[in-house]
């Protein structure tokens, strides 16, 4: 089947995505006191895992453990499951708009992890060009996070934004796993299901032997964010990009990504009053600035 050039419905459709995943570090946030970041990961994956089942049951989608991807699945599972912890964690001591911005420099690290894993998939000039923007833009978020706190603000944020970039990392390696696996051949719901399932069982039962079963208080705002991560993000947000990604050219499409950490920012100033100075701004600005490049394919 070919795919076509953007219109103005995929435009649409992508701002929409892109709006949707800025919000996902702040709904987390707002929901934190209500409910520990890590057990909101945990459900939102499983009710997700559950909704993906219903829906392959109802297009009558194959799954087998002996299709020979059973160990790449586990492997791209864990992977997954690791990125949602190392999130959680971070958003407990770094604020929304640091997570979303350290986070969603995971392109970066896909490029260097394909070229040098994946035959045929070597950095251009322009596109090392973008790493080094990305790299720079890295440098300057984390003196601006650190140059505005002292004490223990200083050692949290600290921690929060590394947890975060750790995050990002696990992100590329689930991302070039896939791509240097056999999962690479994969349907797409098969991927998300093994990565869906991995994080609820791991983190959920993480969650039940560390005692953050017992700290939850289904407040209206956890309901929100619950049904906000698991039904929009988890679900939703996921059916409509993979029918872009049937009917649309994946290249424009994912250049759209670098409008995610600036909606994560702007949310997490509007709505949580997160700070934003000089070298935090132009950090966020060289990142995006490093996306857009890495995700360029010609020299």
């Amino acid at each position: 089947m070919s795919r076509k050039a953007l219109d103005g419905r995929a435009i649409a459709l992508m701002f929409i995505l892109c709006a949707l995943w800025g919000m996902q570090q702040v709904a987390v946030k707002v929901a934190a006191p209500a409910m520990n970041p890590v057990m909101q990961m945990g459900l939102r994956c499983l009710v997700a895992a559950a909704l993906l089942i219903m829906l392959m049951w109802f297009r009558r989608e194959s799954f087998s453990f002996r299709d020979g991807r059973l160990g790449a699945g586990i492997s791209v599972g864990l992977l997954f499951a690791l990125e949602f912890l190392l999130i959680a964690l971070g958003l407990l001591y770094t604020t929304a708009s640091h997570m979303v911005v350290f986070l969603y420099t995971a392109p970066v690290y896909v490029a260097l992890g394909v070229h040098m894993l994946v035959p045929g998939e070597k950095l251009s000039r322009t596109q090392w060009l973008g790493v080094g923007l990305a790299f720079s833009g890295i440098v300057c978020a984390f003196a601006g996070g650190l140059f505005s706190a002292s004490g223990k603000d200083f050692n949290d944020m600290l921690l929060g934004d590394s947890l975060a970039v750790l995050a990002a990392i696990a992100w590329a390696a689930t991302t070039v796993t896939i791509r240097a696996s056999s999962m690479s051949e994969a349907p797409a719901s098969q991927t998300l299901l093994y990565q869906l399932a991995m994080a609820a069982i791991l983190l959920t039962v993480g969650g039940a032997f560390a005692g953050l079963w017992q700290d939850i208080q289904m407040t209206p705002i956890a309901w929100a964010s619950m049904a906000y991560q698991s039904l929009i993000i988890a679900f939703g947000t996921f059916l409509v990009w993979f029918w872009l990604l049937r009917h649309y050219l994946a290249s424009p499409l994912s250049t759209f990504s670098f409008l995610t950490p600036l909606f994560g920012v702007a949310f997490g100033v509007l709505l949580l009053d997160d700070p934003v100075d000089m070298w935090f701004g132009l950090g966020a600005v060289l990142v995006v600035a490093g996306i857009v490049l890495v995700n360029r394919r010609h020299t």
